[in-house]
C-alpha cells in the first residue's frame, strides 16, 4: 500500500498517544473526528484484533446511511483503505479477493463491513428493534453520539460487548469503547459528559509519561537490554491503557491549521449563534431546568419515524440526495396535513402534524429568518412535501394571522399563506380557532395534554423537529396574578451567541396553536372542520 502522510492536530494527536479502552471526544465541527478518530481507532481495532466483530452504533439507520459511514468511507480512502479491496460493505466477501473469515460470522451480511483479515463490523441502528439483539462484539464505536438513545445502549448495545475474550485478551481495546460528538444541548445528550469524572487524571498521564519513554528507548542503540526494557514499557502501557477512560473537549480552532479562518468566519456569520457556540466552539450551555411545559418529557414525547426503504434501494451508494419526506413512516400521504404558523418579523415559524388516534404526530416544523419570511417557509413545507397524494393542507389560526403584515406585505399572514399554498397546487382548509387562548388557560390544557389526562397527547419527531424541541424545553413560565404565563420578554430582543431566535417562544407558538387547534377543533378526513371541542 502507497504510504500517504496524514495531518494530524494537537487534539488528534493526544488522543492517539492515549490510546485509551474508552475514549469520549466532544469536538466542534470540522475538527477530525471521523478522519483522525473514527478512521484511525477502526483501522487500529481491525488490525490489532483481526477476526474481531466490532459495532457502529447510530442513533437512526438513516443517521447510519447518510452521515457516518460517507464520512468514515472518505476518512478510509483518505488512509489508503479502498472499497471492494480492503473490505466490503452488505454483502458476502467475493472469494475472489481472498478475506479470512470472522471469528463469528453473521447470520447474514447486510449492514455488516467485512474486510481482509476476517474482522467485521455490524452497523447498528437503534431505530431497528433488537438490532444488538444475540451480538456478541469485541468494541463499539458511536459517532454523532449525542443522539444516541442512552437507556438502549445500557440496555441493548453495551451488555453484547462482551466479545471473545480468549482471542483478544492482550490487546488493550478490547471491549473498548469510542464515542465522538460535538456538544450536546439537551438532556437526552448529558450522559456524554459524565464521562469526564469517569476519567483519571494519574492513567492518562502515567501514558503519556510512558509513552515518552517508549520514544526515548526507541532513540538507543540495538542491544538486549533496549529490546527488554521495551516490551516491558510496552507491557505497561498496554495494561493502563485497558482500564483508561480518556474525555476531551476541543473547539474547531483546534484544526483551524486545515479548515481555516475563513471557514470559522463563515460558520460565525451564517450559524446560529448557539449552534455556533455548540458545534464550533464545543461549549457547554446550561439550560432552563423548569418551564412552561413541566410535563414534556423527551423520553415519551418525541420519537424516531423513518422510512428506511428507499436508502435500503441504494444499495449502499451513499450519494447525498433530497428525499424530501420519502425517508419519514410517521406521515399519511393520503390524509390532510394540518399546520399552524407563528408570524414576526425576524423569524416565522411553520408546525405541521396529523392526528393519529389519540395522539397528535407532529411530524415536521419549518423556520425561515430575517430576509425569508412566510411565502418561503410555505415553500419549504411544499417542497419537503412534494410527494403527498391529495395535497390537502388544514391550516389552523387565530386573530394574530388577521390584519397584520409586518412580516410580508400588504396582505395580511393568513391571506399570504392561503395564497402560496395555492400556488404549490396545495387546497386550504382554514380553521379559525379565535382570539388567541389566554396563557392560563393554554397552560393547563397543554399540560393535560402533556400529561395524558385530558384531550389528545402530543408526540413530536425527533430528528425534524430540533429546534422546535428546544424551543419548547426553554420556554419559561411566569407566575402572576393571572396564573402561569409563557415569558414572552425575550422574543423581541436582539440575536446573541446564547440566545438564537429559533431557541426563543415562536416556535413553541405555533406548536401550541397546532396542538389546540387539532385537539379543541378537530377536523375530519375530508379536511372539513366538524366544529369545536369546546362546544
Amino acid at each position: 500500500m502507497k504510504q500517504k502522510q496524514i495531518y494530524l492536530n494537537k487534539a488528534q494527536q493526544e488522543a492517539l498517544l492515549v490510546g485509551a479502552n474508552t475514549e469520549v471526544d466532544i469536538w466542534g465541527r470540522r475538527t477530525g473526528k471521523s478522519h483522525g478518530i473514527i478512521s484511525q481507532r477502526l483501522i487500529r481495532n481491525v488490525q490489532m484484533m483481526q477476526g474481531s466483530t466490532g459495532a457502529f452504533v447510530s442513533s437512526t439507520f438513516k443517521q447510519a446511511h447518510t452521515r457516518t459511514l460517507p464520512a468514515m468511507l472518505l476518512g478510509l480512502s483518505d488512509l489508503g483503505y479502498k472499497r471492494d479491496i480492503h473490505f466490503v460493505i452488505g454483502k458476502r466477501p467475493p472469494k475472489k479477493l481472498g478475506f479470512l473469515k470472522p471469528i463469528v460470522a453473521p447470520d447474514d451480511y447486510d449492514d455488516v463491513i467485512s474486510w481482509y483479515n476476517g474482522s467485521i463490523q455490524v452497523v447498528i441502528s437503534q431505530d431497528v428493534k433488537l438490532s444488538s439483539n444475540s451480538m456478541t462484539l469485541d468494541y463499539v464505536i458511536g459517532d454523532e453520539a449525542k443522539g444516541l438513545n442512552y437507556d438502549k445502549l445500557k440496555d441493548e448495545t453495551f451488555p453484547a460487548n462482551g466479545g471473545t475474550r480468549r482471542y483478544f485478551s492482550h490487546c488493550p481495546w478490547h471491549h473498548g469503547y469510542v464515542f465522538v460528538s460535538d456538544m450536546p444541548v439537551t438532556k437526552s445528550g448529558k450522559w456524554l459528559l459524565n464521562y469526564r469524572e469517569k476519567m483519571d487524571p494519574e492513567v492518562i498521564q502515567s501514558i503519556k509519561a510512558l509513552m515518552g519513554e517508549w520514544h526515548r528507548l526507541q532513540s538507543l542503540s540495538d542491544s538486549d537490554y533496549k529490546k527488554r526494557m521495551i516490551r516491558e514499557t510496552e507491557k505497561l502501557i498496554a495494561q493502563l491503557r485497558s482500564i483508561a477512560v480518556y474525555y476531551s473537549e476541543c473547539s474547531t480552532f483546534e484544526n483551524v491549521d486545515i479548515v481555516g479562518l475563513q471557514y470559522l468566519r463563515k460558520m460565525k456569520r451564517d450559524l446560529p449563534p448557539l449552534v455556533f457556540q455548540t458545534s464550533i466552539m464545543s461549549k457547554r450551555i446550561e439550560r432552563l431546568k423548569d418551564g412552561f411545559y413541566p410535563n414534556f418529557n423527551e423520553k415519551i414525547h418525541t420519537y424516531i419515524a423513518n422510512n428506511n426503504k428507499p436508502l435500503i434501494d441504494d444499495k449502499y451508494s451513499f450519494e447525498e440526495r433530497d428525499y424530501g419526506c420519502k425517508l419519514d413512516s410517521d406521515v399519511d400521504l393520503k390524509s390532510p396535513i394540518a399546520g399552524a404558523f407563528d408570524y414576526n418579523s425576524n423569524i416565522n415559524w411553520l408546525v405541521v402534524g396529523q392526528r393519529d388516534g389519540l395522539k397528535i404526530k407532529v411530524l415536521k416544523s419549518f423556520y425561515v429568518k430575517y430576509n425569508r419570511k412566510l411565502r418561503e417557509v410555505v415553500d419549504d413545507f411544499c417542497h419537503y412535501y412534494r410527494y403527498h397524494h391529495t395535497k390537502e393542507f388544514i391550516y389552523y389560526y387565530d386573530n394574530t394571522a388577521l390584519g397584520s403584515n409586518y412580516a410580508v406585505s400588504n396582505d395580511d399572514f393568513a391571506a399570504v399563506i392561503c395564497d402560496q399554498l395555492y400556488k404549490n397546487g396545495w387546497k386550504v382548509t382554514r380553521i379559525h380557532i379565535g382570539n388567541p387562548m389566554k396563557h392560563h388557560e393554554k397552560y393547563l390544557i397543554l399540560d393535560d395534554c402533556f400529561k395524558g389526562a385530558k384531550h389528545l397527547i402530543p408526540v413530536i419527531n425527533k430528528e425534524n423537529n430540533e429546534a422546535l424541541i428546544m424551543s419548547i424545553s426553554l420556554a419559561e413560565v411566569a407566575i402572576t396574578s393571572r396564573g402561569f404565563q409563557k415569558y414572552k420578554g425575550g422574543e423581541k430582543l436582539i440575536e446573541s451567541e446564547d440566545d438564537p431566535l429559533e431557541y426563543r417562544t415562536d416556535g413553541s407558538d405555533a406548536f401550541d396553536t397546532l396542538v389546540l387547534g387539532i385537539a379543541l377543533f378537530p377536523y375530519s378526513s375530508s379536511g372539513v372542520g366538524i366544529g369545536s371541542a369546546l362546544n
